[in-house]
């Protein structure tokens, strides 16, 4: 299943509604929404700086993967949010195998 790595920040809103019900809960809330589009959460981070979290999950596809990421960005909880497809070694491996059997030709040339 592929894995992808979530990283969003929270609203003033979302920071408030973390604090009151807590990080527990909002990690089962998570974990039940990735579920619920036949995925698993690996992982979840809190953090500060540029992003409020970063979470780790496999999710079955694309088309799932955009799925929770639009219910996540249309709640108004979240400022921003993006989600990063992460590959394994032995896929880049097969990626960079294959890269030698695309054509390119750049422009003007």
């Amino acid at each position: 299943m592929p894995k992808y790595l979530a990283i969003g920040r929270y609203t003033s809103d979302g920071l408030t509604g973390l604090a009151r019900e807590g990080v527990l809960r909002r990690r089962a809330d998570i974990t039940k929404m990735i579920e619920s589009a036949g995925g698993k959460l690996e992982a979840l981070y809190f953090a500060f700086g540029d992003a409020d979290f970063y979470i780790i999950a496999d999710v079955p596809d694309n088309i799932s993967a955009a799925a929770v990421s639009v219910v996540t960005n249309q709640s108004g909880f979240v400022v921003t949010s993006k989600i990063i497809v992460l590959l394994t070694a032995d896929e880049m491996d097969q990626a960079i195998r294959k890269a030698m059997t695309v054509e390119f030709l750049p422009p003007g040339e």
